[in-house]
């Protein structure tokens, strides 16, 4: 396969999405001197690297910005009605800085303000990836990426509760390191002294000359970690490929609602990827993840091995002290599942570095939208063509959504629309007025296509490397197509569109109750309607699969040309509850749960199980088994029989404690139990750090934050959990669910 795939594939002759310069073998872009930048590519076997000249850019509101400044500057005029009408190339990087900083002065605004009559773009790599066309690993497979996995095992002195890199007592035990070609090796913290031991993983890290560096919770533990242990010992972190050294900054992300502050770090000719963030990315749309720990989440995806050593987190200097080889085999597997997680989670983003201006890095850290205006971008200064300025937010309203029964419901069929609103945007012309180019629906309607080719090139694939290629670059339009609808509501989208939006969802709530206008009809009772799907049970007639597939043909004929329904699932039990959250039981007897009502990660292990064995029950028509079933957990709580896991609750914090206390003492928030113990506790914890914790005291109504204990702390011999307060929360979840059992 490899750089074939560029000349035999029509995807990749899409300028607008592959980039207009195509050469191939691209694996790293790093900014070397003010006006130069050294590429990395592959050459066979070999990994080589070039330099090329660099100028970067501003893009201005007119001729007059620069007016009176004393730098070098190459100013163009860009055609159409966009804002930003005229390119200014530099020389270099400070030409750049102080041109930028002369514009800021003279207009009185700084780059990220609405009205600022300038563009600037502060990452230079994206500057000329979008100048050049140029973009990472077109012709080469996930699987010829050279990725090396790492994890450290530390040291907490007696007294406190996690490893801290500032206490000289603490240290760095164990460096687990494996790659891609299945090679390993565990750097001794018995063999060598800590010094010894980092200087080991720089060479090693050389040696084996990785594209890419991955690890879980590399950016917020593990790297800060080495970094200030090797600052004590007077290690240099060479671990760039120009014997540069690892460099790290503040930084900050969101996701979906959380805000995330870390350190990124960053290696010259290197790409560091971290599963943990990965992790995060997949649950924004997945959201069926327990937590976010590599332990839980290799069981959740079942790549954790028959074998795999386990030792809880709060024994691990113990085990150094006693049974080291039990803790250097835990840190092995440790590697060897990042390994597996990432090769599940990364190779979507593999496929979106060969399509977007940024680093690999970096489009794992950057929203779709954010990437689908950079797509825009790089065309529109192509093209020489001006860009438009972000249209001011306004609101837009969403689908249609309704609940018209709820209880247990037989025989459910499930219909959607195919891609709703990319659909109907094709369909109905609902695209962004300000794009002259008609980048936007020439882009929606070849991927579209596109997405089709790569689902047939997976299955018809002959090899598993082409497979998880094919795979993943269907998966990757997907998401793009998906993407688009919310690109024109996108505040930052300097090509977004807020009416067409809401064009796009007034179509969508219109096509929808046509559908279910047609189902009740026909006789059919609808469960549930949510933007594209409804849950229904069919007409009495409706009884084989055949006359399944009719009812949805005859309905699909119904909509407008070019807006697909399909039967997405048959269920022969559907529980519905509320509002986007039901159960469902498949027909292999697999129990589905949907929506936070029902999922929610606020309610403890013990609930959410005796929940599904609740549901289970209501779905399969037995619902007198419920009564004892609550009174065995009952009775379970009392006799201090449940395992502290099935009690305990864990909660992420979305604040800096800092924050939390100005808030708390402001009065705009009330005292809470994992930031409260995180104040007593030694750890540095920042926002995203997740703290479990269960109730002490006596009573179902304490006030938790006074009565709370780190899971760690619970000792089975002499158990201390609040059983009343227990109780009362089955109590509470037993009369949710009263009016559907009695």
């Amino acid at each position: 396969m490899a750089q074939d795939l560029i000349k035999d594939l029509p995807f990749h002759q899409n300028e607008v999405l592959f980039g207009h310069d195509s050469t191939p073998a691209l694996i790293a872009f790093e900014i070397e001197e003010m006006d130069t930048i050294r590429i990395f590519y592959r050459q066979g076997n070999l990994t080589l690297s070039e330099s090329d000249r660099f100028h970067p850019f501003l893009l201005l509101e007119g001729d007059g910005w620069l007016k009176g400044w004393k730098g070098e500057a190459e100013v163009g005029p860009l055609e159409g009605s966009g804002a930003f009408n005229r390119l200014a190339f530099f020389p270099n990087l400070k030409q750049l800085e102080d041109a930028k900083s002369y514009v800021q002065k003279k207009s009185g605004k700084n780059p990220s303000a609405p009205a600022a009559p300038y563009l600037y773009l502060s990452d230079p790599v994206h500057q000329y990836l979008l100048s050049s066309g140029k973009t990472h690993f077109l012709g080469l497979t996930f699987g010829e990426l050279r990725r090396l996995q790492i994890d450290i095992e530390t040291y907490c002195q007696p007294g406190f509760e996690f490893p801290n890199p500032a206490r000289e007592s603490d240290r760095i035990t164990a460096i687990a390191l494996a790659d891609s070609t299945g090679w390993e090796r565990l750097i001794s913290g018995k063999e060598f002294d800590e010094g010894e031991m980092l200087r080991e993983m720089v060479r090693e890290i050389q040696s084996r000359d990785p594209d890419v560096i991955e690890g879980h919770n590399l950016f917020r533990f593990d790297l800060e970690y080495i970094e200030t242990r090797a600052r004590r010992h007077g290690v240099k972190l060479k671990l760039g490929r120009s014997g540069s050294p690892l460099r790290g900054h503040p930084s900050r992300m969101q996701i979906a609602e959380r805000s995330i502050t870390y350190r990124k770090y960053e290696i010259f000719g290197r790409h560091i990827i971290d599963t943990w963030i990965l992790a995060q990315h997949y649950d924004v749309a997945a959201r069926e993840l327990e937590g976010y720990g590599l332990k839980e989440i290799a069981r959740h995806f079942g790549i954790a091995s028959a074998d795999r050593t386990y030792i809880s987190a709060d024994k691990a200097s113990w085990y150094f002290d006693h049974d080291p080889e039990t803790l250097f085999r835990y840190s092995l597997d440790d590697v060897r599942e990042t390994r597996a997680l990432s090769e599940l989670l990364s190779p979507s983003y593999f496929v979106e570095a060969q399509i977007f201006p940024y680093s690999y890095q970096n489009v794992a850290l950057r929203g779709n939208a954010t990437k689908i205006d950079a797509l825009f971008l790089r065309e529109y200064l192509f093209r020489r063509r001006s860009i438009p300025r972000p249209e001011e937010s306004r609101e837009v309203v969403g689908g249609f959504t309704d609940v018209e029964y709820q209880g247990v419901a037989n025989h459910v069929l499930h219909c959607d629309v195919t891609s709703l609103y990319p659909s109907i945007m094709l369909v109905y012309g609902c695209f962004p007025k300000r794009d002259e180019l008609r980048v936007f629906p020439d882009l929606l309607g070849d991927l579209r296509d596109f997405r089709i080719k790569a689902k047939e090139l997976a299955r018809k694939a002959e090899t598993k490397e082409t497979k998880i290629y094919f795979s993943a670059l269907q998966s990757t339009f997907k998401i793009l197509i998906n993407s688009f609808y919310g690109y024109l509501g996108f505040q930052m989208g300097h090509f977004n569109d807020f009416e067409a939006a809401n064009q796009v969802t007034a179509q969508g709530r219109e096509l929808i109750q046509s559908a279910v206008a047609w189902l009740k009809q026909r006789g059919a009772m609808v469960i549930e309607v949510d933007t594209d799907g409804i849950y229904f049970v069919p007409p009495k007639e409706v009884k084989t699969e055949l006359d399944e597939e009719k009812l949805t043909r005859e309905m699909a004929d119904m909509l407008p040309r070019g807006i697909e329904l399909e039967l997405d699932g048959r269920y022969p039990a559907m529980f519905s509850y509320k509002m986007k959250n039901y159960a469902l039981l498949d027909q292999k007897g697999r129990l589905l749960i949907k929506g936070s009502g029902l999922r929610s990660r606020g309610l403890e292990l013990f609930q959410r199980q005796w929940m599904e064995e609740v549901l289970r029950l209501l779905l399969k028509g037995e619902k007198e088994k419920i009564p004892a079933l609550y009174q065995r957990y009952l009775e379970d709580i009392e006799q201090h029989r449940m395992d502290i896991s099935l009690l305990m609750k864990t909660e992420t914090l979305q604040d800096s404690l800092e924050t939390y206390e100005m808030k708390v003492k402001a009065g705009k928030r009330n005292p809470a139990a994992p930031y409260e113990i995180a104040l007593r506790s030694e750890r540095p914890y920042q926002p995203g750090d997740q703290i479990s914790y269960y109730v002490t005291g006596n009573g179902a109504k304490v006030k938790i934050n006074e009565n709370c204990k780190l899971a760690s702390q619970w000792d089975p011999k002499n158990p201390d959990e609040n059983v009343e307060h227990y109780k009362e929360k089955l109590k509470e979840l037993y009369e949710k669910f009263r009016p559907f059992i009695e």
